[in-house]
């Protein structure tokens, strides 16, 4: 019991002598940390509104942000511990150390935020833009420091990892996809009327950009068909609905006017030996 006695008693000494040793320490590194908390805030609230005042893109906007806002906590935490006489030394070591370790362990996921930077920096591409690269196309919907997201006609959501993109070939057709069509005529039907046809059917779809204009004109000779091309640009989000629209067009077009369009024929000659 006695034993016991003294232990609390030791422990109590021990609580005291801190608290009239480090009293004031502990109440200031308090103060510094709360204050410090609101000047984060406050840095971040006013990066932000300094990046978007000069127009610069939200995501590397929040970045910036976020970044000012840790470097700030940082510090104070830094000068939080000064108060209580600890050397930063040895924790500045250790978080060198471990920073090593990880970077090496996460080099692949450091390389898409490096990526997701240089093209939030260049721009090659903004958020509504249709872009084509390996192999993919879709709608841009979002674009992350990790990866930049697009979305098909079909509703599918496409994730792209962004060191897949930079260095990589882009194609940028903005918000339209180009349509390369073609339709085989008779030899003995006149292709002017056939172009006009066609003319006539995509300036009826209002979906048909206008800028850049459909070109349209005979793309060449097949052996029972005169083929006329014709190319357009539609919206990507409705691309396939709205070119079987125009090819269903154009073949009424045709047919209300009485152009044919041949079925493939071969010309056989048959010689008797003599």
């Amino acid at each position: 019991m006695e034993q016991e006695l003294e232990t609390v008693a030791r422990l109590y000494r021990l609580i005291t002598e801190f608290f009239v040793n480090y009293s004031f320490q502990v109440i200031g590194a308090i103060i510094i940390f709360l204050l410090g908390l609101i000047v984060a805030r406050w840095m971040n609230n006013l990066t932000l509104r300094i990046c978007q005042r000069n127009q610069i893109d939200i995501t590397l906007s929040m970045f910036i942000a976020n970044c000012v806002r840790l470097l700030v906590i940082a510090m104070v935490l830094v000068i939080c511990l000064g108060k209580f006489g600890i050397s930063i030394a040895p924790f500045v070591a250790a978080i060198g150390a471990v920073s090593l370790s990880v970077g090496l362990a996460l080099q692949g996921v450091f390389s898409n935020y490096g990526a997701g930077f240089t093209i939030v920096l260049t721009r090659p591409f903004v958020i509504g833009n249709t872009i084509s690269i390996n192999g993919l196309t879709g709608v841009v919907d979002e674009i992350r420091l990790a990866y930049t997201v697009l979305s098909s006609e079909d509703g599918e959501r496409i994730t792209i990892p962004n060191k897949h993109i930079v260095g990589e070939v882009i194609t940028n057709s903005f918000q339209y996809k180009v349509v390369e069509a073609s339709i085989g005529i008779s030899y003995s039907a006149d292709p002017q009327l056939a172009i006009e046809l066609v003319r006539q059917v995509l300036a009826n779809t209002p979906e048909v950009a206008s800028e850049p204009l459909p070109q349209i004109g005979i793309e060449g000779f097949g052996d029972s068909s005169v083929n006329i091309g014709y190319r357009y640009w539609l919206p990507t989000q409705r691309y396939f609905e709205l070119q079987y629209q125009v090819n269903g067009a154009v073949y009424q077009a045709f047919r209300g006017q009485g152009v044919e369009i041949p079925f493939p024929q071969r010309e056989v000659t048959l010689k008797q030996a003599g």
